[in-house]
């Protein structure tokens, strides 16, 4: 959520700077400002009225005390009048404040000055390419087909269970799952990331202090009798770890990482771009986390950039970074990066890994702040990032690493799953 104050101020250059994402917020930005004058001119009111009140209550002990009961109860009638023009004010400014917080929740993150205008995914800048994309020949087949082929993944069983975007892991696909997340997680632990294991159910506090509420895209599934939420990535849990917290500037930085699945309805697409395991609504992703301190937040995103780039050049995959623009940017991030890794049969990218940087947009939600050296209170920056998705990743594995008799598996994963082949 942007900050109240820094709209104030600085409306103009919000509303140029949303335009990167194709996003006219003038209205909403001036209707802003303005209920937020009503609310502070309401605010002054009901300060004063209570202002007078405690005065008037001195004056009537003293009064009491000076035998002055007629004066005292004169004045009695008095605060019986304020204490009723505090209530309205009081009943006037919650309404008030609710709508600016609803008004507030409407507008997204402003980009970054290197996030470029654009309105779509094809107006992304490739920033950065490793390793050339594989050839294969014309009997390569796609992970669906190599699924089956070699008991890996039983798609039809996950839709009598659950439905379509449910798959059903078996034999050595369901060990090479379990191989992935154990490699993402040991990667992350030993690059100083605090490993946790996080609720996969949240309550609605927690999904405002993401920014995944409100679910404009209705993309969360919702357990209406409890009131809570899937989770659609470990974001969300772990993130809120630190909701309502002050730290020091010496506990900074801050960095988590953990495993969850992910639930995501991911409504409406057809197609062979979404056949597989292209596109789930339940997923396994390792995820990592960070709370930094304003001035250091973009060393650490490009730290984390690195990071992944080392997962990926382990895994011997082909790679690209891509630099979103304004159109595509997701609704909280400042800065974000996108990995692809290149699937050979399908001949096309996928998407693995989005590295964000939120700058303050979540921690003004959450009210996670810190004390600077000068022991002022500022706003966290707060981070994360995909170590990795499985699903498009072990899609990749199996397309580029096949052959006539077989699929190779890469080997720095072959410690964890026990064979270096599927045959």
């Amino acid at each position: 959520m942007l900050e109240l104050q820094n709209i104030r101020q600085h409306k103009e250059h919000y509303v140029d700077a949303l335009q990167k994402r194709g996003i006219d917020a003038q209205e909403q930005l001036d209707a802003i400002v303005s209920l937020d004058a009503s609310r502070r001119g309401i605010q002054t009111q009901l300060d004063e009225c209570l202002a007078k009140s405690n005065q008037l209550a001195k004056e009537i002990g003293m009064l009491f005390k000076s035998g002055k009961a007629e004066e005292a109860n004169t004045l009695k009638a008095e605060t019986a009048t304020l204490k009723e023009s505090s209530k309205q004010l009081q009943e006037q400014l919650n309404e008030k404040q609710i709508a600016l917080q609803e008004l507030l929740y409407q507008i997204p993150n402003i980009p970054h000055k290197e996030v470029s205008k654009g309105q779509d995914d094809s107006d992304n800048e490739v920033v950065f390419e490793e390793g050339k994309p594989a050839t294969l020949d014309d009997k390569a087949e796609p992970h669906w087909d190599l699924a089956k082929k070699y008991d890996l993944i039983d798609f039809e069983l996950g839709v009598k269970i659950s439905g379509a975007g449910f798959p059903v892991y078996t034999g050595k696909g369901a060990r090479l799952q379990r191989a992935l997340i154990s490699y993402f997680l040991d990667k992350n632990t030993a690059a100083g990331y605090r490993e946790t294991q996080v609720p996969h159910l949240v309550n609605e506090a927690s999904g405002y202090g993401t920014g995944q509420l409100p679910d404009k895209e209705g993309q969360m599934y919702h357990v209406g009798n409890d009131d809570l939420y899937l989770i659609p990535t470990a974001e969300v849990p772990i993130t809120n770890l630190l909701r309502d917290e002050l730290l020091n500037a010496e506990q900074l930085p801050i960095k988590y990482t953990g495993y969850t699945p992910c639930f995501r309805r991911e409504a409406g697409s057809y197609g062979a771009h979404v056949r597989g395991l292209n596109r789930l609504h339940q997923f396994d992703k390792v995820e990592i986390v960070r709370v930094e301190t304003q001035e250091n937040s973009y060393q650490a995103l490009e730290e984390m950039v690195e990071h992944v780039k080392g997962i990926l050049a382990e895994l011997e995959l082909p790679y690209r970074i891509l630099r979103l623009c304004g159109g595509d940017l997701g609704f909280t991030s400042a800065l974000t990066y996108d990995f692809e890794v290149w699937s050979a049969a399908q001949q096309r990218w996928l998407e693995i890994s989005s590295v964000s940087n939120f700058e303050t947009f979540q921690a003004n939600r959450l009210k996670l702040r810190y004390k600077n050296k000068e022991g002022k209170k500022q706003l966290c920056h707060t981070l994360n990032g995909s170590a990795l998705a499985l699903p498009r990743v072990l899609a990749a594995l199996l397309e580029n690493n096949q052959s006539a008799d077989g699929i190779a598996i890469p080997k720095i994963l072959q410690s964890y799953t026990g064979f270096d082949r599927i045959d």
